[in-house]
């Protein structure tokens, strides 16, 4: 069985949070199902613990399980089938009895309680109802989840990347005091003989495509809205974390980008499509794809007037057409629960339909979703206006020729050079920020003139 929590390792679960392998409960439910159902689901999932004394605010309160309420939920818990084995004890924390109920993923799955099969998602546990959702947990069973397979090769001690582990443990709240292995302990990350799983290696992994040579993103630039022609072609390994950061600096690069200055505050980003849909899409690639997959990347294609973002694996079974944008069901759930911790994902199911707000406030085209084979988001850009395309007026296109050439140029040094008045350079720059040619960025007196394409 495992090794009994200390006080500290139980401080250290709950100032992390509820999670994808932690649960807390402040007392014993009236129904003592609902603890049994969390455990089936941690045997279902990645393994887990279940805390019964602590508040869902992070709070140690203590609680006192008299024999009768234990031998309840002894009984509740034997009536998981196929047998489960599991630790259940308490601990005295700064004199506060906090009981533990812990479980290792089962090896025997799928785990049934009352004719139920209980998963996790995130921080929650899900109760797969229909024919759709079992199949694709049966169908998960039969090779086990990738990311809770062993990663053999993988060398704890020089393999993880510690700047990201230390910066996780930081976004996470996680204290300075915890060790790295007590941590890697209470998230799940090693299987009971000491290797790394594939989730681990791939969200704190130095280099994890030395392991699983497609774990990469892709990102490529084409000239037109074809394929014809590529522009631009990079690949990003290294953790997740790296992998979703450089694609997003690769696309600020790409994109326009305009900023907008309020008071004295700092200046804010303005992206063509809106930014937080691209992290949308990308964590949402990089928790769900199909790693089994060896012949396929995760791909990013900017074209000029789209940019489609894929990855390996379709829509899982598990979730209907009619459910897409309001359930989730990834195919990497501890991946998915280490995202959840530092709060890339907001809210377990609703990425799709942020999605959606997001671009219909930018006044762009709804996304598209591709569920066959590869899952695809594609996310219609603004098409940039071509200056000569224009019918513009001479004078205007005069202006333009002058902000190139000296972007703090002022509006008299303008009038002086063309010949005309203030007041006439003053109308024609209004009309070019109001079409978008033009944007101001700073103050009147000291900004500088940005041509926006």
């Amino acid at each position: 069985m495992n090794k009994q929590l200390t006080p500290e390792d139980i401080k250290t679960i709950v100032q992390a949070g509820e999670g994808y392998n932690s649960e807390f409960k402040i007392r014993v439910p009236q129904k003592v199902k609902e603890i049994t159902a969390e455990i089936c689901a941690f045997a279902n999932s990645a393994g887990g613990v279940l805390l019964i004394g602590v508040s869902d605010d992070n709070i140690i309160h203590g609680v006192s399980i008299d024999n009768g309420k234990r031998s309840a939920i002894q009984n509740s818990l034997h009536e998981i089938n196929p047998n489960l084995a599991t630790d259940f004890y308490a601990v005295d924390v700064d004199g506060k009895s906090v009981w533990v109920i812990e479980v290792n993923t089962g090896i025997q799955k799928p785990y049934v309680l009352s004719g139920a099969i209980y998963v996790r998602q995130g921080p929650n546990t899900q109760k797969l109802t229909t024919v759709e959702q079992m199949r694709d947990f049966f169908q998960q069973s039969d090779r086990i989840y990738f990311d809770e397979a062993p990663c053999p090769d993988f060398d704890l001690t020089k393999d993880i990347n510690q700047n990201w582990f230390e910066e996780f443990r930081i976004q996470s709240g996680l204290s300075k005091t915890i060790s790295q292995e007590q941590i890697i302990h209470n998230l799940k990350l090693i299987l009971p003989d000491g290797s790394m799983k594939n989730g681990g290696a791939l969200f704190f992994g130095n280099e994890p495509e030395q392991f699983i040579e497609t774990a990469v993103i892709r990102c490529i630039a084409f000239e037109g809205t074809n394929k014809t022609n590529i522009i631009d072609d990079k690949t990003y390994g290294g953790a997740l974390i790296s992998q979703f950061e450089q694609s997003m600096q690769w696309l600020k690069g790409k994109l326009s980008v305009r900023y907008e200055i309020e008071g004295s505050g700092p200046r804010k980003e303005i992206w063509e499509i809106p930014e937080t849909s691209f992290k949308e899409a990308i964590i949402n690639a990089l928790s769900h794809r199909d790693y089994y997959d060896k012949g396929a990347k995760i791909t990013v294609e900017l074209f000029k007037d789209r940019v489609e973002i894929s990855n390996p694996g379709g829509l899982t079974s598990a979730i209907s057409l009619a459910e897409f944008g309001t359930k989730s069901h990834s195919r990497n759930p501890l991946v998915f629960g280490l995202f959840v911790r530092i709060h890339m994902v907001e809210q377990v199911g609703s990425g799709i339909g942020r999605m959606r707000d997001l671009m219909k406030k930018a006044k762009l085209p709804e996304p598209q979703f591709k569920t066959e084979g590869m899952f695809t988001v594609i996310l219609h850009r603004t098409v940039p206006k071509d200056v000569e395309e224009v019918n513009l007026s001479t004078t205007a296109r005069k202006i333009i020729d002058l902000i190139k050439q000296r972007p703090d140029i002022t509006t008299k040094v303008m009038a002086d050079s063309l010949g005309i008045s203030d007041k006439t350079v003053g109308y024609h720059l209004a009309k070019l920020q109001e079409s978008e040619f033009i944007y101001r960025e700073g103050s009147k007196k000291t900004g500088v003139w940005k041509l926006k394409n």
